[in-house]
């Protein structure tokens, strides 16, 4: 059974993956959120990413503003 590291790991991940497929850096995701009407900072995001401590709403907010369609888990 995963831990809760473990699942945290997999989020932080799972977002930066898609980040780095779509070529979208911290900058490029705080003008892509502002495009949807999401406002935050590239430090603050880059620090939810790292901590990989973040709601599942902010996820789907980066995945819909970065385009994302579809994924593998």
């Amino acid at each position: 059974m995963a831990s809760k590291v473990d699942w945290t790991e997999k989020t932080k991940n799972l977002l930066k993956s898609e980040m780095k497929r779509h070529g979208v850096t911290y900058d490029g995701l705080v003008d892509k959120l502002a495009e949807i009407g999401v406002k935050d900072t590239a430090v603050n995001i880059r620090n939810k990413v790292a901590r990989g401590g973040f709601t599942a709403v902010f996820l789907v907010q980066c995945l819909e503003a970065m385009g994302v369609r579809e994924m593998r888990l």
